[in-house]
């Protein structure tokens, strides 16, 4: 068990969230509404632990969580630059599909999406570097045993979806088609995770 308080942030929106391209791993900006989500995230921190004395900040490498972690830390009255990123924070890799729409792809290979759809938590998507969730929460399992302090961390969707996999014992199925905000804080505290 985790014996770390962490608290998770989703990065804020971006046009792609919004309009529902894949993403993964592609590195797109947080728009207009995704800033004042990452605003309300940090306004959230601050009135939780002030200003996060003793508290490691850790972000995916991609800029939509950079950009995040940098306005939580600036509302929370914290140099916005001082932390560090991990690689293995970074979102699901979807191989040949980031950059498309689910629609496109079902277009030309309709088995897949269908395959996909029947086995969301195992089904990798074509492509050298794809990953399915699966092969994800072992990558998200590998840094929470790293985790050796409170920790505030700027992730995904599908990393912050694995979580309920880990630690909440979800199963595959549900956990990767929870639907995860992206204005709302995710605390896991004596191995539970709760809404903030």
């Amino acid at each position: 068990m985790i014996r770390e308080i962490i608290y998770f942030s989703r990065h804020g929106e971006t046009d792609w969230n919004a309009s529902q391209r894949i993403q993964g791993q592609v590195d797109t900006d947080i728009n207009p509404r995704g800033r004042a989500q990452a605003d309300r995230n940090g306004d959230m921190l601050k009135s939780l632990i002030g200003e996060g004395t003793g508290f490691d900040f850790v972000a995916s490498p991609l800029k939509r969580t950079r950009e995040t972690m940098e306005r939580i830390r600036a509302r929370m009255g914290l140099d916005p630059h001082v932390y560090r990123t991990d690689p293995r924070l970074m979102e699901v890799n979807f191989g040949d599909w980031q950059g498309y729409m689910i629609e496109d792809v079902a277009a030309v290979r309709r088995d897949l999406v269908e395959a996909r759809a029947r086995d969301k938590w195992n089904f990798v998507p074509p492509g050298n570097t794809a990953e399915s969730y699966m092969i994800l929460s072992r990558r998200i399992g590998a840094w929470l045993e790293s985790v050796d302090r409170p920790t505030v961390c700027v992730t995904h969707g599908g990393c912050m979806r694995t979580l309920f996999y880990l630690i909440e014992k979800m199963n595959g199925h549900e956990a990767a088609n929870l639907s995860i905000p992206q204005d709302r804080l995710l605390r896991l505290e004596n191995g539970k995770l709760i809404w903030v």
